[in-house]
C-alpha cells in the first residue's frame, strides 16, 4: 500500500452519501480520510475473517466481492465497500483488487459517528431496490418549479360549506355566488356534492329555481385523504371526469380542491393538456402535440414524479387525441362501414411511453364489414396521417393500421396461429401484438382476448417467447468496466426490454390481464411464478432505467435525426453515482433472466 496524492475533501463531496451530509459531519470525515494505493491482486479481506477497518470510497480502479471464489459484484468509480463488515463485525466476502486501486477511506469510528445521520445511514442500510429507488435524486431531473408529489391537503385553502338537503336551488346558487366558489357539500346519509354545472343543467332541463338541492345532488362523495400526492389526485380527476374532489382527514372533510386548483398548481400539467387536446376542433392544432407532452413531461418530472407514472399521464392524453382523431377520422368518410377497435400497440399500450415515438397501431373491424375493405383502408391511413402530424413519426418496421387491418375473425386466427406454431416469425409478431389497448372504437375484442389468453396455457409458445426475450443482454462486465466514449449502454435494448419481454411472458403464463410492466412483475409474484426479491429489484431496476431514458430524451428534444432518438447513453456521460445505479439495474436485469431460464428449463440460457 502506498498513500497518493489526490484530495480526499473533492472525493466526499462528489460522492453519496457524503454529499449529503450537514457540514459539521462531512468536514468531520473530510479530517479523518486519507488517499490509499493497493494494486491488483492484493486481497483486502477474506470471508470469516477481521473486518475491514475503514470504509472505501473508490476514485479509480475496481474491486471484487467474491464468495468462495465466485465473483458477485465488481465496485468501481464513485461506489463504496467495507461497511457491511464493519456493521457486522467480520469480513462477509472476499474483497479482492482485480484492477489498480485509488481509494479514499474513513476510518471505522468515524463512520460509526456518521451513521447518526439517518440519510447517511439509511444508504448503507438499503438494498439494490431501495438504491435504485431513491438514485434519480434531484441533480437528474430539471429545476423544480412545483413539487407534485406534494399532499393535496395543502391545496385547501379554506373549510368546507354545506347546505341542507332540502335548500331550493336558488339559494345555494346565491350562496355560492356570495362565497365566490363553485361548489356545496350537501347534508345527508351519505353526504353529497352539487355544483354550478350541477345548477346550470337543471335549468337548462326546465326544472324549477325551487327544487331542492338533493334533487341535483351527487352521492356519494368521491374523496381522497389529505395525504394524497397531487399526481394522484390528478389521476383521480381523469378517472372519475368530475372537476371537485373533496378532501378527507381523520374521517372528516376538511375542504374542497377543485380542477382549477389542481391546474395552477402546474401550467403544463396532465388536466391542462387535456383541456386542450378535447377542445380541438381543427387538424392545424395538432401540430403542437409533441411539444406540449414533452413540456408536460418536463413539467412532471421537474415534480419529482417517477417515469412510470409520467408515463401513465402521457397515454391519457394521447389517448384523448386518439378519440379526437377517430371521430375526425369518422365524420370525412361519412361513418365507418361498421363497428370496430383502434389498437395501441407496444409501449403506448402498456402506458410506459414517456415522450411519442414511433407510431404502433392496428385496426381490427367487424366479419360483417369485410367487403369494405377499401373504406377500412381510407379510414386507417386518415388517422395515421394526423397522428403522424401530431408528431408520431411512423413505424420503420411498419407496424401501423394503414398496414395491419382486418376483421375480427383474421386478427383472432392470427393470434392463434403464432401460438400453435411458434416460428421466429411468429414470435416477432406475438412480440409486436400480444401488447394491444383499446384506444377507440366499441368492437367486442372478446375473441381476441381468448386467443391472447390461450398463450398462456401454451407451455411450448411460453417456453420459446422467453427464450426470445433472453437474447436481449446488457453489456458483459467487462464491457462496462472500459473507459471512453465507446462504452455505450442501449437502454432500450439492453435494459428495459428484457424486464419489458419477461413481465409479459409471466404475465400471459399467470393469466393476468394486466398491461404495464410493473403491475405484470407483481402479479407473476401473486401467481408464484417469480420470487418477490427479485421482482421487486427488477421493478425498481425498470422504474430507474424508464426514469433515466426520460431524462436522456428531454434533454436531447431539441436535436434532430438519430441521436435525438437514440435510447444510447455513454457511461462517461453519467455521474459515478448514477453510474453505479445504472450498474445495480443491469444486474438486477440479469437475476430476472437467470429466474426466468430457471423457471422455464431454459439450460444455460440465461449464461
Amino acid at each position: 500500500m502506498r498513500a497518493a496524492a489526490s484530495p480526499p475533501a473533492d472525493v466526499l463531496r462528489a460522492t453519496a452519501p457524503f454529499s449529503e451530509l450537514p457540514a459539521a459531519l462531512l468536514a468531520d470525515a473530510i479530517r479523518s480520510a486519507e488517499v490509499v494505493f493497493h494494486p491488483a491482486g492484493t486481497r483486502l479481506a477474506r470471508a470469516g475473517g477481521p473486518p475491514l477497518g475503514h470504509l472505501h470510497v473508490v476514485v479509480k480502479g475496481a474491486v471484487r466481492m467474491e464468495r468462495r471464489g465466485e465473483p458477485l459484484q465488481l465496485v468501481e468509480e464513485g461506489e463504496t465497500f467495507g461497511f457491511l463488515s464493519l456493521l457486522a463485525g467480520t469480513a462477509t466476502l472476499d474483497v479482492v483488487v482485480e484492477e489498480d486501486l485509488v481509494a479514499c477511506r474513513i476510518p471505522a469510528d468515524v463512520f460509526r459517528r456518521l451513521l447518526a445521520d439517518a440519510r447517511f445511514a439509511r444508504h448503507f442500510a438499503a438494498g439494490t431496490a431501495d438504491r435504485l429507488r431513491a438514485s434519480l435524486t434531484a441533480s437528474s431531473v430539471p429545476a423544480v418549479r412545483a413539487d407534485l408529489s406534494a399532499t393535496v391537503g395543502r391545496l385547501v385553502r379554506e373549510p368546507p360549506e354545506w347546505v341542507e338537503a332540502g335548500a331550493p336551488v336558488h339559494a345555494a346558487a346565491a350562496r355560492m355566488r356570495e362565497l365566490g366558489i363553485t361548489w356545496l357539500l350537501v347534508r345527508g346519509e351519505p353526504p353529497g356534492i352539487v355544483t354550478d354545472r350541477d345548477f346550470r343543467n337543471l335549468l337548462a332541463g326546465g326544472l324549477a329555481p325551487e327544487t331542492a338541492v338533493d334533487a341535483v345532488t351527487t352521492r356519494p362523495l368521491r374523496t381522497v385523504p389529505s395525504s394524497t400526492p397531487v399526481h394522484e389526485a390528478w389521476r383521480v380527476l381523469l378517472e372519475s371526469g368530475v372537476h371537485h374532489l373533496p378532501i378527507e382527514e381523520g374521517g372528516a372533510i376538511t375542504g374542497v380542491v377543485t380542477a382549477g386548483d389542481l391546474l395552477r398548481s402546474s401550467a403544463h400539467g396532465p388536466l391542462e393538456l387535456l383541456r386542450r387536446v378535447t377542445s380541438m376542433k381543427s387538424r392545424d392544432r395538432l401540430t403542437g402535440h409533441a411539444a406540449a407532452v414533452a413540456e408536460m413531461a418536463a413539467e412532471l418530472a421537474a415534480g419529482r414524479l417517477d417515469a412510470p407514472t409520467i408515463a401513465g399521464f402521457v397515454a391519457r392524453v394521447n389517448g384523448a387525441l386518439v378519440s379526437r382523431i377517430l371521430r375526425w377520422a369518422e365524420a370525412d368518410l361519412g361513418g365507418t362501414p361498421g363497428p370496430y377497435a383502434w389498437l395501441a400497440l407496444g409501449s403506448e399500450a402498456r402506458s410506459e411511453q414517456t415522450l411519442l415515438t414511433d407510431q404502433d397501431n392496428a385496426l381490427v373491424h367487424g366479419d360483417g364489414t369485410a367487403g369494405a375493405r377499401e373504406r377500412w383502408a381510407a379510414f386507417a391511413a386518415r388517422v395515421d396521417d394526423d397522428l403522424e402530424a401530431a408528431g408520431f413519426p411512423p413505424c420503420p418496421g411498419g407496424y401501423m393500421a394503414r398496414r395491419w387491418y382486418g376483421p375480427l375473425s383474421e386478427w383472432t386466427e392470427r393470434f392463434s396461429g403464432w401460438v400453435a406454431s411458434p416460428s421466429p416469425e411468429a414470435l416477432l409478431g406475438a412480440g409486436v401484438f400480444m401488447d394491444f389497448r383499446r384506444v377507440g372504437g366499441d368492437l367486442d375484442l372478446a375473441p381476441l382476448e381468448s386467443a391472447r389468453a390461450a398463450a398462456g396455457r401454451n407451455p411450448a409458445f411460453l417456453r420459446f417467447l422467453a427464450r426470445s426475450a433472453l437474447e436481449f443482454r446488457p453489456p458483459p462486465a467487462l464491457v462496462l468496466r472500459m473507459r471512453g466514449e465507446a462504452v455505450l449502454v442501449d437502454l432500450k435494448s439492453q435494459a428495459i426490454g428484457p424486464i419489458v419481454f419477461l413481465a409479459r411472458c409471466y404475465a400471459l403464463e399467470g393469466g393476468s390481464p394486466a398491461g404495464p410492466t410493473l403491475e405484470r412483475l407483481e402479479a407473476a409474484v401473486r401467481a408464484g411464478l417469480l420470487d418477490r426479491p427479485v421482482a421487486e429489484t427488477a421493478a425498481e431496476a425498470f422504474r430507474f432505467l424508464l426514469g433515466l431514458r426520460l431524462r436522456l430524451q428531454l434533454a436531447r428534444r431539441d436535436g434532430a435525426g438519430e441521436e435525438a432518438a437514440s435510447s444510447r447513453v455513454a457511461l462517461q456521460d453519467l455521474s459515478p453515482v448514477e453510474r453505479s445505479r445504472v450498474k445495480d439495474a443491469l444486474r438486477a436485469v440479469e437475476s430476472l433472466q437467470a429466474a426466468a431460464a430457471f423457471h422455464h428449463r431454459l439450460g444455460d440460457a440465461a449464461g
